[in-house]
């Protein structure tokens, strides 16, 4: 007959230190069941949990899911490590990139950092740093004490190329909108100028490559394929285009949004990503964009991840195109 092992005091949590399970009644015997995993020394978080929040995270097949995924795991990672994290103390770096959801590969180990003169956290599954207080801003997300948008992005210089680190900058600098297509700049991370402040703050590890990255960081992407296609257009020598270009008809009404365009001469430049082809709903939508915009005088262009990462001829197809309406 298997072994069930005793019920945990239901004030304990999901999530929650050795320390304060052992002063709530539960044996150290308890402790060690198969039922309760060790992610750091002196903290527990449940099978139980972990089950719960994959099973969510597998149901979640909308754009950007894996981005989504991977904050959730940092999330409940961070969660846990707060059990036993000594005051003070905050995500950062990679971590902190991947709690934001900005483009960023979610690191083995949880990096935390304290002010300086703390001692730096240490131990398995910990990556600690100490910071001078001077170059660091701390903000609360959900719960969790993490650096501030631009603290991360300045952190990320030690990991990440020149154009890895413009492709976050984007991230963070865009300029969200709500579900009807309204901008909300009250709701921007940063801005490129408080990304450039926060480079200033002092030696950075990899200062050289933020400040290239600052000179072309823009505002108006809103994912990595838009930001590749936007430097290789660069690199090509094309006009610069505008970005996030909402587009209106001889009657002022807004026909759609598109990720670049030109519109001296009437051209949208469509970057489509798999959620253009697997949902229903966002390809009607395009659909009917396409048609007002074509009545309106405009010709679209549609690039996809094989036009700009694979085959690379996006920029050739995009100077065709200019060719035609010049």
């Amino acid at each position: 007959m298997p072994f069930s092992p005793a019920p945990l005091p239901k004030d304990i949590g999901a999530q929650f230190s050795t320390a304060d399970a052992l002063r709530a009644g539960v044996s150290r015997a308890r402790l060690r069941a198969l039922d309760l995993t060790s992610p750091f020394h002196g903290a527990r978080r449940t099978a139980s949990d972990i089950a719960e929040q994959e099973k969510e995270i597998a149901e979640d097949t909308s754009p950007l899911a894996r981005t989504r995924a991977d904050a959730q795991r940092m999330k409940a990672k961070a969660r846990t490590f707060l059990t036993v994290m000594a005051p003070g103390g905050f995500i950062c770096g990679r971590s902190a990139a991947v709690i934001r959801e900005y483009p960023v590969d979610a690191p083995d180990e949880l990096e935390v950092a304290v002010l300086s003169p703390s001692r730096a956290p240490r131990g398995a599954g910990v990556k600690g740093r100490r910071i001078e207080p001077w170059m660091v801003a701390i903000d609360e997300l959900d719960g969790i004490p993490i650096t501030s948008p631009a603290t991360t992005w300045t952190m990320l210089a030690k990991h990440l190329s020149v154009r890895e680190l413009i492709i976050v900058g984007d991230a963070i600098v865009q300029i969200p909108r709500d579900d009807r297509g309204r901008q909300r700049p009250e709701l921007v991370a940063a801005t490129v100028e408080q990304l450039r402040e926060a480079v200033g703050a002092g030696r950075h590890v990899g200062v050289r490559k933020l400040r290239r990255a600052l000179e072309r960081i823009r505002v108006g992407s809103s994912s990595p394929l838009e930001t590749d296609f936007r430097l290789d257009a660069e690199d090509a020598g094309l006009p610069e285009p505008e970005l996030d270009v909402e587009v209106y008809d001889e009657h002022g009404r807004r026909l759609g949004i598109s990720e670049f365009a030109y519109p001296t001469v009437k051209i949208a430049i469509e970057v489509e990503g798999d959620h253009h082809r697997t949902s229903k709903k966002q390809w009607n939508r395009d659909m009917q964009k396409y048609r007002d915009y074509s009545a309106a005088g405009w010709e679209t262009v549609r690039l996809t991840s094989q036009d700009i990462r694979w085959t690379r001829c996006a920029t050739q197809i995009v100077r065709d195109a200019l060719a035609r309406r010049v």
